[in-house]
């Protein structure tokens, strides 16, 4: 009888995923993946590279690498996702989070006062608000989802982080009176439908409601958005609002037209105008 074959170490292990796995960072993705099996660092695994995977380990990381394989995002296989320096739960119900909304983030934090109202509209895993919160003594920090399983999310990670935020099931700011907001904070949809890019790698695993805007140029849900903060907006407030690269010009004149002052957009790292804001008269 012939021996049985040895199981895989480590290093082993993360070459071989690396050559199945798409996109631009495979080994990264692989060794991501094998920490999360072994519960252990990325440091852990270059530290003790021989360490060899007992079947179960085996089977578990063949079956997230072949997930990874056909689209899903990492953030969905090992469960979290950071942003802001927080390490936010995510699952498939809700949007993960990107790293160019963090200017988002930067754009409020800078408008934030003692004794404020504010409110992330749609909030998904709760990561606007929750930065915000992390941050500075804003007063008061709301965040807005009408989908009952994103709010579980995004009320999970506030209880983990230990961050007070107040979570309300609501389709946008339709729950709040007029005038009573101080500042507004949204990552809303914006994709147009039609667009190829929903069909990409991670983006086909995520829910359409987080993606696509509505209408013929995805700036739907913005629409209403901008309408809604003008009457929750007390008189000198502020909106602020993600949006698509191509975008910036339309929104600074949806603002406008809805009689927003001091309308300007600001740039990610990568020099594209992805975040507009105005301030309510």
């Amino acid at each position: 009888m012939s021996a049985a074959r040895p199981s895989l170490r480590v290093d082993e292990a993360i070459a071989a995923a690396s050559l199945l796995l798409p996109g631009t960072s495979p080994r990264l993705d692989a060794e991501l993946l094998l920490a999360h099996i072994l519960d252990c660092s990325r440091t852990a695994l270059f530290t003790h590279p021989e360490n060899r995977l007992d079947k179960a380990q085996q089977a578990r990381y063949r079956a997230l690498i072949e997930r990874r394989r056909h689209g899903e995002p990492l953030a969905y296989l090992v469960g979290t996702r950071e942003f802001w320096s927080l390490q936010l739960d995510v699952s498939p119900a809700v949007l993960v989070p990107r790293p160019e909304t963090e200017t988002l983030v930067e754009a409020a934090i800078e408008l934030l006062q003692p004794g404020m109202m504010v409110v992330d509209a749609g909030t998904g895993t709760g990561a606007i608000a929750l930065a915000l919160r992390s941050e500075q003594d804003a007063g008061r920090v709301l965040a807005t989802d009408i989908s009952h399983a994103a709010l579980a999310i995004a009320h999970g990670n506030a209880r983990r982080l230990d961050l007070d935020v107040t979570f309300v099931c609501a389709d946008w700011l339709g729950v709040f009176v007029a005038q009573t907001l101080d500042l507004v904070v949204s990552n809303p949809p914006y994709i147009v439908a039609a667009d190829p890019h929903l069909e990409t790698d991670g983006v086909a695993h995520e829910p359409r409601l987080a993606l696509v805007g509505g209408g013929t140029d995805g700036l739907d849900a913005i629409r209403k958005l901008v309408v809604d903060a003008h009457r929750c907006l007390r008189s000198g407030g502020w909106f602020a609002t993600e949006h698509g690269y191509d975008q910036a010009e339309t929104v600074r004149n949806l603002l406008r037209d809805s009689r927003f002052t001091e309308v300007h957009s600001r740039t990610d790292l990568a020099g594209l105008e992805r975040v507009t804001l105005g301030r309510r008269t």
